[in-house]
């Protein structure tokens, strides 16, 4: 007869500390559905510190965890899920600290919420030889471009300490509606997340006396107007601009929500962008959100030096009407 499941405790140790708390449990609850894992941290039953905390709560050393019993039905469910296939993906810069990889658009960088498994997963199924890999940072489902990943407990927290202090340089590639004005350079507005009724994530702009809001801000290079393919079949072409943006606060969605809260969607986003553009792009060839993470500087966790990072637009942005012009 099987035995009653128990609350079980842990308590973070120094190794763990920066780490979010998604991550330290998907670790430690090896074997656990990752949808499972984020169901328990959004309905509150994990608690740390006696707390609430969400799943992206950066942990400290000696915080105490508290994660409710799992029951029978549920470990059920672990041998039916699908385990994820190994796979690698392209890599940019790898030595013994990290690694960073130019993600493919359409799969998500981590398993959870209705998603059996995403990059993270396929890596270390691919490579079962390394005694850790971690997500560094975030990139939406449908963003490409440059992703780290963390070998070392030692770099994942340092790499991780540069992004929370603002001292990498991202910046992205975008291509969006309408001709962006030259002399708008930054958007400095905080960004408010929420939740839709069926509890999809969304982010909208706020006001500066908002108790929730997230100073935000972002800076926008144009590159140049885009023309859209010769054989353009859904009407007037539309005008379009590639833009290279900086952010130097990471927020969920940041870009996509300052783009399109200034009247310029992202190109194929299907949030935040202009519906009608967006068929008319599928029509003609754009079949995804035209936002790829391109450059990345940030210092060596290890020898300190300086790298310079850069993911080459892939093929279905590239090739895109006259985008390949800037590229030359």
């Amino acid at each position: 007869m099987a035995s009653t499941p128990q609350v079980r405790h842990y308590t973070v140790d120094a190794e763990s500390a920066g780490q979010r708390l998604d991550n330290f449990l998907l670790r430690e609850l090896k074997g656990v559905p990752k949808t499972h894992v984020y169901r328990i941290i959004r309905s509150g039953e994990v608690r740390v510190n006696k707390g609430r905390a969400q799943a992206d709560t950066r942990l400290q050393a000696d915080d105490l965890i508290r994660v409710p019993p799992i029951r029978l039905s549920e470990k059920i469910e672990v041998k039916q899920e699908n385990p994820a296939p190994a796979r690698e993906f392209p890599v940019l810069f790898e030595d013994a600290a990290f690694m960073a990889i130019n993600k493919p658009a359409g799969i998500a960088v981590h398993g959870g919420s209705g998603v059996s498994f995403g990059v993270i997963e396929q890596l270390r199924r691919a490579r079962p030889g390394l005694p850790l890999l971690e997500l560094v940072h975030r990139l939406d489902r449908e963003t490409s471009g440059i992703l780290l990943v963390a070998k070392k407990r030692s770099a994942l927290k340092a790499l991780q300490d540069q992004f929370r202090e603002r001292e990498t340089a991202k910046t992205y590639l975008a291509l969006v509606k309408g001709a962006w004005p030259v002399n708008k350079k930054v958007i400095d507005q905080p960004l408010h997340k929420y939740l839709l009724p069926d509890g999809e994530r969304r982010v909208r702009v706020t006001h500066a006396d908002d108790p929730d809001g997230m100073r935000s801000i972002t800076l926008v290079k144009v590159l140049g107007q885009v023309r859209p393919p010769a054989d353009w079949s859904a009407g007037p072409p539309p005008v379009l601009s590639l833009l290279a943006v900086t952010i130097k606060t990471g927020r969920t969605h940041q870009i996509r929500v300052h783009l399109a809260s200034a009247g310029h969607p992202i190109a194929g986003d299907d949030k935040y962008g202009d519906f009608d553009l967006n068929r008319a792009l599928q029509r003609n060839g754009l079949k995804r959100m035209f936002l790829h993470a391109w450059q990345l500087g940030v210092t060596h966790p290890v020898s300190q030096s300086a790298l310079q990072l850069q993911a080459d637009l892939p093929p279905e942005l590239k090739d895109w009407g006259s985008v390949a012009d800037f590229f030359v």
